[in-house]
Parts: C-alpha cells; structure tokens; sequence
C-alpha cells in the first residue's frame, strides 16, 4: 500500500514540475513576454525637433533592454505641450521614464519624493553646461545691468535657464521685474532667440545649443552673458520596477555604449544624486524675489 502511495506522489510531483517548466518555455510561434515603456519629456523648443532627436537613442535604448532583461521591450513617446503637463505626468505615473530639466526635476521631487535619478548626461566629462543671455546682433549694451527700463524675453515658467537662473543672475546684477519696462514668458527657447533676433524683446535667456542653431539659421543675435546649469537628469517613475530601472542605468552608464547615446547626450551620462541640483534649487528660491 505504501508502494502506491509512493508512486502516485512521485507521479503527481513530476506533473507538477513538468508544469513549472512549461511555464517558462517559449515555443516556436508563441509570443515572448513584453515590456512596453513610455518615455516623457516636454517641448522646449519645436515638438518635431524634440521627436527627431530622441526617437534613435529611444531605439537604441529599447533593443539594449531587451537584451539585458531578456524580454522584448517597446518604448513610447509622450511629448507634453507645456513643463507643467510633462511634470505632472511624471509624478503621476502616466509616463515610466524622462528627460526633465533640472528645474522640472526639483519640481517633480516636491510632488513625488520617489521618483528616481537613472542618470544625469554628460557634458565633456563634466555635470555642467552654459546658459546665455542674449541682445540682438546689433545691440549696444555690454552688461545685464544696462537691461534697467528694456524689456525681456524669458522662456516657459518652469525652465531652469528660461526663468530660474535667468531672474537670479538679473537679481545679482541688481534688475528686478519692476526695473524692466516689460517681460514676457515664451515658453520655447527657440521662440525667445527668434523674438529678440525681431527687436520684440531688448534681451532673452535661452541654451547655448539653440542659440548656436539660431545664429545658423541666420538669426541676428550675439551673447550678453553666460553662466552655469546642470546637466538634465533622465528619471524613472517612482512605480517603474527596480529591475527595470537598474537595466536602464546599466545601459546608459555603459562605457561600450555605441555612437546613437552621443546623439542625445554629448559624452554619454554620468552618475547623479539629488545634490546635484542643489545650484538650481538656490535659484528657484532667489528667484523669488525677482
């Protein structure tokens, strides 16, 4: 009796077992396991630009976390009109991943403490690059306090170099909004260079890189000044899983990463933490007074 209660144990674990296994077996014809992604960010300047400039590295990144997860991986986009949208679909959840300007980091962080820093890109090594004021081309003011009684063009309400850093480094040359005869917030940061370039707007503050793509296109405007920000941090949603979220950072990290990452960041990504941001925090906070 003993016998047969043994056997139909023993029978019973290999059917079981063989069960587990078929669980994990993909068979010829049948669809593997997928993951799809949505990456986030909003338009700083044109939205067909920003597609342009993503959608390879997004390709790039999906085939090499496709590898490293060993599961197919689809990624989406998601372009918010305006900074506040991008953010508040980053906090929410609605998107698994972005790229944020620092600003709109700090911001995101008030609204969900959990979201997380994958990586911060790199600019020559370093975790800072140039914002510029700009003047038209034929302008004769020399310094940001010759701005006293003008007019100026900032960029959208929530951009690090358009409205933060823009108002404290005014701060510091002693303008503030009262001392401007006007101001305006544009939103893009191509649409500020092109509205001081049209004599709208006596100066602006943009990016270096789209003032550089200004002057191309033969857009009359010249540096006033420049100055610091950090680098943009690529972030995960606070829900996105860890596994996830640690085989992104393997991929964006990788010093084996092909040409594609340098298309998007110029000498690939760094390690970031949260006191990194600690320069535009201080900005946000100055510019308060602005």
């Amino acid at each position: 009796m003993q016998t047969q209660i043994d056997r139909l144990i023993s029978a019973v674990s290999n059917w079981s077992a063989a069960l587990f296994v078929a669980a994990f077996i993909v068979l010829p014809g049948m669809a593997a396991a997928e993951i799809t992604l949505t990456f986030g960010t909003y338009a700083a300047d044109k939205p067909t630009d920003t597609v342009k400039k993503y959608r390879p590295f997004l390709t790039f990144l999906s085939n090499r976390l496709s590898d490293e997860l060993g599961e197919q991986v689809t990624v989406r986009m998601s372009i918010a009109k305006e900074y506040e949208q991008g953010i508040e679909q980053l906090a929410a959840g609605d998107v698994d991943f972005a790229r944020f300007g620092p600003a709109s980091y700090v911001h995101v962080m008030k609204k969900n403490p959990g979201v997380q820093i994958v990586a911060m890109e790199s600019k020559k090594g370093e975790k800072r690059f140039k914002g510029v004021f700009v003047v038209h081309q034929n302008s004769t003011i020399t310094e940001l306090s010759d701005l006293a009684g003008l007019s100026f063009a900032f960029g959208d309400e929530l951009s690090t170099i358009g409205r933060y850093l823009a108002q404290s480094h005014l701060l510091d040359a002693g303008i503030t909004s009262d001392d401007l005869h006007a101001f305006e917030y544009l939103g893009r940061h191509d649409l500020v260079g092109e509205a001081v370039g049209a004599g709208r707007f006596t100066a602006g503050a943009l990016k270096e890189s789209t003032y550089k793509k200004l002057v191309a296109k033969g857009v009359p405007i010249r540096v006033l000044a420049s100055f610091d920000n950090v680098t943009k941090p690529w972030l995960a949603a606070s829900d996105l899983p860890a596994p996830v979220v640690a085989a992104m950072r393997r991929v964006m990290l990788s010093s084996e990463n092909e040409e594609i990452v340098r298309r998007v960041s110029k000498n690939g990504f760094l390690e970031g933490t949260d006191a990194d941001y600690d320069l535009i925090r201080n900005a946000m906070e100055q510019s308060e007074a602005f």
